[in-house]
């Protein structure tokens, strides 16, 4: 829930609060219910409110703990919340609402940053201590909940999302070419602490940074799973991971319940989303409201699931609600979709979530989300070719399998200007793989997924889509704990019966075989995948537009290559190139980026 802003300076002079109050504006669509500001020395803060807990005016932020002298704005959600409050009560600490924010202020006084690690949840936050000077910001071990920083001379700003600090104003826009280089690589991922724009970075996820009233900062880094298997888990059957595996799930679907408003599903119909309404209805969960979307067919391909959402609502006795989006609505829809990005995504489904949680929001503030299930328990198909490379061979079957295009490639498409003179999305690869503690090479990829390409991709997508309504998605498949239950379990368990083996077994316990037994299915956006008209008429227009002839990122030749057949010309991946960068120049356009 909610989004947070705020600066620190660094030179003895007060934060520029006009540019505070701009940051904290542009954030309303994350926080339609209330807006806040607090300011004392080198620091202030700006907060955007989604009401999801504590509905009262107790709850409104920045919240400022008397008694701690600390003050603190907060996004996300400490499932454990209740419980912490217990305990903290038992210690001593007196509360004056009821919500998870003020847990996060007694916690963080009575454990500093080693707070952290007690909350269940997903979570940005930044605290200021008012003796010291000090600004401590955290996110979530999973990354769900975004923070970006712009650093200038004298100054350290931070948001919940990127335009919110180019509101600010006095951020460096130009490219930054190793971050052009995963996007153009890897698939539009673009690994922390870079973004697309040199003037800002993101703190990754899994730390706290402690920022020193000087401007010296030193980063935590408090969780990371072990992708090695453990001697206690030797004797363990199948039948074993089964079971623990539906054990955590159901827990982690239990927990993301929290709320003092009603919570909601997306349910494609698919393994993941039917996994979570089936968990919910065996916790006694009634009129359960479940959304689908779907989109007309383009180019011979269906666009929605709609057979397979209708049948596991009608199993469960969800209050369903349906949404068919006409190709001509995706064109329209596109660029509020692209304003809404914190960074440029080229998933077709982008626009799908961004059109579905408009319609969700009308209807409830909360839902949980099948996403990362495919990362976490080797869903994909392209898991299985890492699976057969040697341990020493894991980087490059990584970057075969999974990247868009060879770094030779793209001295056909990027101007010199803005290309790196060598290979830096391998590099990446390389040093990520290379580090110890992932048994296998699929260890390693599963790793570098759930670290990298999970959180800077799928899960950056769904939280910049639904937030941009003032809708909070809670992803049960990224509870910390079932991570690294999956993280540990067998790879031939994850990757049998055509991938995510262990949990659809786990899905044959509460789902009707067909469910569990059906095709793997994607969310399609036909009209975004094939070009059509209307989509092929904005990318032409942002192509030829004057900002993209004065930037000069793609050469020439290779942008009128795709735009003499935009629907032939496939990354290595199967993406449409045109659409990859199509996508970054309506972005940069969007956003106001020269």
């Amino acid at each position: 829930m909610c989004g947070l802003c705020g600066e620190i300076r660094f030179d003895g002079g007060r934060p520029d609060l006009a540019a505070v109050e701009r940051m904290t504006d542009r954030l309303a669509p994350r926080g339609p219910d209330g807006r806040g500001l607090w300011s004392q020395g080198a620091v202030a803060l700006g907060h955007r409110r989604l009401k999801i807990i504590d509905l009262s005016e107790c709850g409104a932020q920045p919240m400022t703990d008397p008694a701690g002298r600390i003050s603190g704005v907060f996004n996300g959600c400490v499932y454990n919340y209740k419980e912490l409050r217990a305990e903290l009560r038992g210690l001593g600490h007196r509360f004056f609402s009821g919500s998870d924010t003020e847990v996060v202020l007694k916690a963080y006084q009575q454990w500093g940053t080693a707070c952290v690690e007690r909350f269940y949840g997903m979570f940005a936050f930044a605290i200021a201590e008012q003796a010291t000077g000090r600004l401590v910001l955290a996110r979530d071990r999973l990354g769900i909940k975004p923070l970006y920083l712009a650093h200038a001379p004298g100054r350290l700003r931070f948001a919940s999302s990127l335009p919110s600090l180019l509101a600010g104003g006095g951020v460096d826009t130009s490219l930054d070419p190793v971050a052009l280089h995963q996007y153009m690589s890897w698939h539009a991922t673009v690994a922390a602490p870079r973004t697309v724009l040199a003037g800002v970075r993101k703190l990754p996820a899994a730390t706290v940074r402690v920022v020193e009233p000087d401007g010296r900062h030193h980063d935590i880094r408090y969780w990371q799973p072990s992708y090695t298997r453990r001697p206690e888990d030797a004797g363990l059957s199948a039948d074993d991971w089964r079971d623990a595996v539906l054990d955590a799930l159901r827990t982690a679907v239990r927990r993301r319940m929290v709320a003092d408003v009603p919570v909601g599903v997306l349910l494609s119909g698919g393994l993941d989303s039917s996994l979570i309404v089936a968990l919910l209805a065996d916790e006694g969960q009634r009129d359960l409201a479940t959304f689908s979307v779907g989109f007309e067919s383009e180019g011979g391909e269906e666009g929605d699931e709609f057979r397979w959402s209708d049948l596991v609502a009608r199993h469960f006795g969800t209050a369903h609600h349906q949404l068919m989006v006409p190709s001509d609505r995706v064109s329209t829809a596109l660029d509020a979709a692209i304003a809404a990005m914190s960074e440029p995504m080229i998933s077709h489904d982008v626009v799908a979530f961004h059109l579905l949680a408009e319609q969700v929001a009308k209807e409830v503030k909360v839902v949980q989300s099948g996403q990362g299930a495919d990362e976490v328990f080797a869903g994909y198909h392209w898991y299985p070719d890492m699976a057969v490379a040697s341990r020493e061979r894991a980087a490059e079957a990584y970057a075969t399998t999974y990247f868009d295009r060879a770094h030779t490639d793209l001295t056909g498409v990027l101007r010199p200007s803005v290309l790196a003179d060598h290979d830096v999305s391998g590099r990446f690869v390389r040093e990520h793989m290379a580090r110890p503690g992932a048994e296998t090479a699929l260890d390693a990829a599963l790793r570098l997924d759930a670290e990298v390409m999970l959180v800077d991709d799928p899960v950056k997508r769904v939280d910049n889509m639904t937030m941009d309504w003032g809708l909070e998605a809670r992803v049960p498949f990224l509870d910390h704990e079932l991570v690294e239950l999956a993280a540990v379990c067998p790879p031939e368990l994850k990757l049998s019966d055509g991938g995510k083996g262990v949990l659809k077994a786990a899905g044959r316990r509460v789902l009707p075989a067909e469910v569990v037994d059906r095709p793997k299915g994607y969310f399609p956006v036909p009209a975004v995948k094939h070009m059509a008209g209307p989509v092929l008429g904005r990318v032409r227009e942002a192509l030829s537009a004057p900002e993209a002839r004065a930037r000069g990122v793609f050469e020439d030749a290779y942008v009128a290559e795709l735009l003499s057949a935009p629907d032939e010309h496939r990354t290595r991946r199967g993406a449409n190139a045109l659409w990859q960068i199509a996508l970054l120049e309506i972005w940069l356009q969007t956003h106001g980026i020269r």
